[in-house]
Parts: structure tokens; C-alpha cells; sequence
């Protein structure tokens, strides 16, 4: 049923999460309630809430008061960002939009208050007839209490019309009084951030063309003092892997709100009549604390049909084991090796492809290198099949060295602008798959492999970002070129069933829910320094689950700081996540190949509980304990990390406190591999083990081991 204008109420309720919508008198949505579900029957007292919530009239402020709406609207007086900016040559900036029909899961509904209890989705249509602009917002909750949203216009006008920006907002309460966002750089990514909430715009622009390592990742507004067991907190997160905008803001009044969505370079967008622009899905989670936050995430996405859910396989990436130096002989004793110690996937990284014998050439040239390869990769992959190992191989499909002959041959495919060609960065350029003839070439091309060779993982890379990115006529092109992007996983994905991809982007520059809803997992960081590892796991886990990031146990010095780690550390940080190892074991003494086998072959029994159970991240006053675990959602078992990351000002680190179990449970909890510690390890009266109920362990705690600075002790608890 379509009406002149909507005229509804939605109550959104799932996990304890409540989303209220108020989309009376034609107006677009406006945000009623977000968070905490109160848990008592609403329908009766909407409209009170929504009388409760305007605001009484401001001395030298506008007559009405404002209502800021999912996509904020300057016409209403609000002079923060609007939702929505762009004109027609300098017309129709500043639209006026009536919601004219409301859709609850596809079907249009005309009803008052809509309720809906669990997962729901709900599209909100709008026009503006002067402006000749249409508006459609989606709203989905879902079973995790996660909201996303997504906006999208289209011009219904004879005239161009170009969107400069799209945003959509989720307002807070005042109560909300401190930001958490990250920063980062290549291999040290998602480094935290904190801050007081201030007057103005907190705006956090991501202009690589791709996520970035240095991205705001999600933007959380919380209560003062929030942790991670405790403190409401309001988080966002845009799911986009080109430009892309995460923002806070409050404005005089007091009003603060949440934002995110792409940011669109000048002309990048512009409407021909009946065309639309479909912005981001941008993520919305609530919680109280940052675990709680982090958990939904994690549900939602355990939720998604695509998630994988066949055990994730313990890989070996030989990079840093052989970098460009493939030797045929040297690559099958490392399978050898590697199928011994119990890795279950063997991936060939860079250098086997056309004149690729270092980083300066050869990019873009997508055949086995004659020179490298005689005989084609396939005496590598058929031993690691027999092996019983799945294949996995390395491709940078977005760039281009300008040393190959794809390069030579087709110039005009380099991204660029304005006659000259963008400053190199790692010797590559970026190839322009807007364009269909190159898009075609990559993917036939990738196709042509993946045909011949049994092949069942890509590590997809992205090593640089995009500077001076325009198209074949110069114009910007980093929003076509990320849907390119997608359209070619997506191809590929459905062209070769059960094929895994890895995003990988100079380590964790392309971390995000956009590139996860084609991909299998992401790489955190080309740096795999364990002491490093321990701060970019913890807070890559707010956003994705541990089965999603590549975590390896690197070699005993490592690649990329220079320091030496005994193995226990290096194995017990990358436990928790998509186990695999980068390492050319021919160095490794037996000893140290055992003790591999055995983290393994514990990673392997306890793999369920790692890749399915409930984030804990435990907060303590000493800055140099890092403290973590996963408990089983029946709460019959946890796997907890007692790191100790520097030297500490304090002889004793004091008790350890083990949360998330049933308090009313008794339980086992022993030190894992206490035979691999440092021998200077200094154990405390419990060890090796004690029986003790849930609730003490997660109150009072027991007595932490000392432990050197840069190592580390596994501890199980089990149900007894």
C-alpha cells in the first residue's frame, strides 16, 4: 500500500538491543531509542517517547526544533554535516525529503507501529519532487542486536546530478563522553586511541583508495572510563575497501551522532536521469563495554551463510622462508616438513609468475614463469596434494609493475590523471579495472591458473595505495575501481566453489566488513612479531572473530623488527586466530619442530572452542599484562593468554582473573605446555594446576606466574 506520506513507528528488538524509529508525518526516520533494551512493552508509550524527546526551544535557535534524521537534513536547521550533499551545478543542494512508504522484509506496510522481535529488515522510500531526488534508507537488525544501515539515491531529474557526499548517522546520548578509534602504519595497524568527546566534528577520512592500516577501523562513543567488561558504548563501522569517512560529531545543542560512508572524490559520482547511487553498508553495535560490543560483531558474523565453516586449515606461507628464491627442491622439502608437523595448507607466495625474480619487474604478467617453473608449478602442487595439503598461491591482481609486458603492452590501463603517471610506490602502479578490457584480462587470466593448477586458497595482496587514481579520461576513479574490485572476487568466488581468498593489503591495509563479505579471512599484518602481534590481534578481535585473521608463528628472529622470541611466545600469541606459520623450518632444530607439532596438534583438538567460543579480554592496571581468552558458549571450557609484553615496575603482576565461566561450575585449570616456558619462569603455589568454582575464578583470581618481559602462558579450564 503506498500512501502520500508515511506515517509509522518500528520497534526493533534483538539480544537484548532496541532500535526505535520514527518516521511520522512524512518526516525521513529519526532515532528514538538505541541501546540498552528497556524490556517492557513499548507500542503504548511511542508516543510519549517521542514527545519526550524534543527538545524545548534554544534562545537564538530556529522556531522548530530540530530533529536530526538517519540522514541529516540542513533544512531542518541542523548545521552539522549533512546526510546528503551535491547539487545540479549548484541546484537542488539542500533537498527536503518526504517519506512517502514504508517496507517491513519486502512488503510495503502502511501500519502505525510496526513490531518486530529478532532479525528484521526495513526500507524507508522518499522523494523530493522539487529537487527531483529519491531516497531510499535500508535498516536491518539483526539476531546479534548488530544494525546495519545503507543509503542510496537516484535522480529522477533530465539533468545530471553529482552526489559529493552520502551519510548516514546514529545519534548518542549525551552520556556518551569519550571516543576509541585507531590509527596505526604498515605493520603495526590498529593501534587505539582514545580521547574526551569535544565540541565539532571528530572526522576520520580514509583517502588510500583502500582501508588502510592506519584506518579509524570502528569508531566507538562510550560512557567515561569504559573498558572492555563494563561502560555503555555506541560503536560504527563502515564496510567499505576504497575511500571511506568515519565521524562523531556534536553541535551546540548537545546533539552528538555517529556517521559513516564513502568519501567520494570531486566528480567521482554524477547521476544521469534514472540512475542511483547505493552507498556502504555501514555497521551499528551496542553494548555494555567493548566485549560486549566486539561479541555481537563476532555473532553477526558467525550469522552470514558465507562464513566458513569448515575448520580452518593450519597453512604454511613460504615467503618468508624462500622470498623470490623458488627452488623446486627447497619448496618440496618445506612441504615435506610441513605435512609432518601437521599444516594442512602450503601456499607459494610471490615470484613464480612471468619475470618476477624481485620486486621491480614481472607484476601484471600472469603465467608461470617458464624461467622459475620448467616444468609449471605442477611437481610443487601435486606432492602437496599427496601430501594431503590443499595449494594455496599468492596474487596481486589490482597492480601493475610498469617492467612487464602487460604494462608495455597496454599503457593506457595505468590508473592516472592529468597526463603524467602517479608516483611509484614499491615499483608497481595500479591497473584500472573499470576499464572491461582489463578486467577481463585479470580475471581470465587468474581463471587460466586456477584451471589448470588444484588449487584452493588465493592470498589476494594490494601493496600499494592509490595516488592520482583516475580513469581512462583522468577523472577519479577509486569509487569504480572498488566495485571492480568486488565484482571480480565475486566472479571468481562463484566460478570455483569452495575457493578460498585471503585479503591481504601490505599486511592489514584492506581489513573490513566490505572486502569480508567476498572474502575468507584477512592477513592483520605482514608484521608477525609476537610482541607486536599481542596489540594488533587484541583490538583486531573488536571487530572480526579469531577465525577470520591470519595469525603465524613466525621464525625466531623476525623479518620485520629485528627481535628474537622463543618459540612458546611466538606460538601462544598466534594460537588465538587463523593458525599458520612463516617459517623455513629446514632451520629449525628438531627440538623446535617438535615442539611445533605439539601447538599444532593443540590448536587442532581445541579449534572449535578457538574459532567458535565468546571473546574475553580481561583489563588489569599494569600495562605490560596483556591478558585474554575464549570461552565455550556452553560454558563447559576456556583457553585464556597471560602475556607479559615489557619489563614491569612491579616484582608481581598480583592475581589473574579467568571471566566469562559459569559461576556455579567447578573447573580444572592447568598451564598448557608449562614443559616450553623460559626455564627462568617462576610458577606460584597452584601450579600445575587447581580446581576451583567459576566464580572465584573470574572474582579473586589466582596468582600469576613470573614471567620474563616477551613471553607468554596458555591456560585451560575445563568443566570438572
Amino acid at each position: 500500500m503506498t500512501t502520500s506520506h508515511a506515517d509509522a513507528r518500528i520497534v526493533l528488538r534483538a539480544a537484548g538491543v532496541c532500535l526505535v524509529l520514527d518516521a511520522t508525518a512524512g518526516r525521513l526516520p529519526a532515532v528514538l531509542l538505541w541501546g540498552r533494551d528497556p524490556g517492557v512493552p513499548l507500542a503504548a508509550d511511542l508516543d510519549a517517547l517521542a514527545l519526550g524527546a524534543v527538545a524545548p526551544h534554544a534562545p537564538n535557535g530556529v522556531d522548530e526544533p530540530i530533529r536530526l534524521s538517519l540522514l541529516p537534513e540542513h533544512w531542518t536547521g541542523w548545521i552539522g554535516t549533512p546526510g546528503l550533499r551535491g547539487s545540479r551545478s549548484g541546484r537542488a543542494w539542500s533537498p527536503r525529503f518526504v517519506t512517502s512508504r514504508v517496507e517491513v522484509d519486502g512488503v510495503a506496510d502502511a501500519s502505525p507501529i510496526v513490531l518486530r522481535e529478532g532479525a528484521a529488515h526495513i526500507a524507508f522510500h522518499a522523494e523530493d519532487a522539487e529537487a527531483e531526488l529519491a531516497l531510499e534508507i535500508e535498516v536491518q537488525m539483526d539476531a546479534s542486536g548488530v544494525v546495519r544501515l545503507r543509503g542510496a539515491v537516484r535522480n529522477t531529474g533530465r539533468d545530471d546530478y553529482q552526489l559529493d557526499e552520502l551519510l548516514l548517522a546514529l545519534p548518542v546520548p549525551q552520556e556518551a563522553g569519550e571516543l576509541l578509534d585507531f590509527g596505526g602504519r604498515w605493520g603495526k595497524e590498529r593501534v587505539p586511541q582514545r580521547a574526551p568527546i569535544a565540541q565539532g566534528t571528530h572526522r576520520r577520512e580514509g583517502r588510500r583508495g583502500r582501508t588502510g592500516a592506519d584506518s579509524a577501523y570502528v569508531l566507538h562513543a562510550g560512557v567515561p572510563g569504559f573498558d572492555f567488561a563494563k561502560g555503555e558504548v555506541w560503536a560504527l563501522h563502515t564496510g567499505w575497501s576504497g575511500n571511506h569517512v568515519h565521524q562523531f560529531e556534536r553541535v551546540d545543542s548537545g546533539v552528538q551522532a555517529l556517521a559513516g560512508g564513502e568519501l567520494l572524490l570531486p566528480g567521482e559520482v554524477r547521476l544521469r536521469q534514472g540512475e542511483t547511487y547505493s552507498g556502504p553498508w555501514i555497521y551499528a553495535g551496542y553494548g555494555d563495554g567493548l566485549d560486549e560490543v566486539a561479541r555481537r560483531f563476532h555473532t553477526y558474523l558467525r550469522g552470514r551463510p558465507q562464513h566458513p565453516r569448515t575448520p580452518r586449515p593450519v597453512t604454511l606461507n613460504v615467503w618468508e622462508a624462500v622470498y623470490f628464491d623458488h627452488d623446486l627442491d627447497v619448496l618440496l622439502e618445506l612441504a615435506e616438513q610441513a605435512a609432518a608437523a601437521g599444516i594442512e595448507r602450503f601456499v607459494l607466495d610471490d615470484g613464480w609468475f612471468g619475470a618476477r625474480r624481485d620486486d621491480h619487474r614481472g607484476l601484471g604478467d600472469w603465467t608461470v614463469s617458464p624461467e622459475a617453473w620448467p616444468d609449471g608449478l605442477h611437481p610443487l602442487v601435486d606432492r602437496v596434494r599427496k601430501l594431503g595439503m590443499q595449494f594455496g598461491l599468492w596474487f596481486e591482481p589490482e597492480m601493475v609493475n610498469l617492467d612487464s609486458d602487460l604494462a608495455r603492452r597496454h599503457p593506457e590501463w595505468v590508473m592516472s590523471t592529468g597526463g603524467r603517471l602517479p608516483v611509484e610506490s614499491r615499483h608497481q602502479e595500479v591497473l584500472d579495472l573499470a576499464i572491461p578490457e582489463a578486467y577481463a584480462y585479470i580475471r581470465d587470466s587468474i581463471c587460466a591458473i586456477l584451471d589448470e593448477y588444484d588449487i584452493g586458497y588465493i592470498k589476494w595482496d594490494h601493496n600499494r595505495d592509490l595516488i592520482d587514481a583516475g580513469g581512462l579520461d583522468g577523472r577519479p576513479a577509486v569509487h569504480e575501481q572498488t566495485l571492480a574490485f568486488y565484482r571480480l572476487v565475486d566472479e571468481i568466488k562463484a566460478k570455483y566453489p569452495g575457493l578460498e581468498i585471503e585479503s591481504c593489503s601490505s599486511g592489514g591495509a584492506r581489513v573490513d566488513l566490505g572486502v569480508l563479505e567476498r572474502t575468507d579471512r584477512v592477513w592483520v599484518s605482514d608484521n608477525i612479531d609476537p610482541l607486536d602481534r599481542q596489540q594488533m590481534m587484541r583490538w583486531t578481535t573488536q571487530l572480526l572473530p579469531p577465525e577470520l585473521m591470519g595469525a603465524h608463528i613466525a621464525s625466531g628472529s623476525s623479518h620485520s623488527t629485528g627481535r628474537r622470541h622463543d618459540l612458546s611466545f611466538r606460538a601462544a600469541t598466534a594460537l588465538f586466530g587463523h593458525l599458520g606459520v612463516e617459517w623455513d623450518l629446514r632451520s629449525a632444530t628438531a627440538a623446535e619442530r617438535a615442539e611445533l607439532a605439539d601447538w599444532i596438534r593443540f590448536h587442532k583438538a581445541h579449534r572449535e572452542l578457538l574459532h567458535g567460543g565468546d571473546l574475553v579480554r580481561i583489563d588489569h592496571p599494569d600495562p605490560s599484562i596483556v591478558l585474554h581468552g575464549v570461552v565455550a558458549p556452553d560454558r563447559s571450557e576456556a583457553i585464556y593468554s597471560y602475556a607479559v609484553t615489557a619489563r614491569s615496575p612491579y616484582v608481581s603482576p598480583g592475581r589473574i582473573r579467568f571471566p566469562g565461566l559459569d559461576p556455579a561450575r567447578r573447573y580444572r585449570i592447568e598451564p598448557v605446555f608449562p614443559e616450553f616456558l623460559h626455564a627462568d619462569t617462576r610458577p606460584a603455589a597452584w601450579w600445575p594446576g587447581v580446581t576451583m568454582n567459576g566464580a572465584l575464578l573470574g572474582a579473586a583470581g589466582l596468582a600469576a606466574p613470573l614471567l620474563h618481559p616477551e613471553h607468554a602462558v596458555v591456560f585451560h579450564a575445563r568443566e570438572r
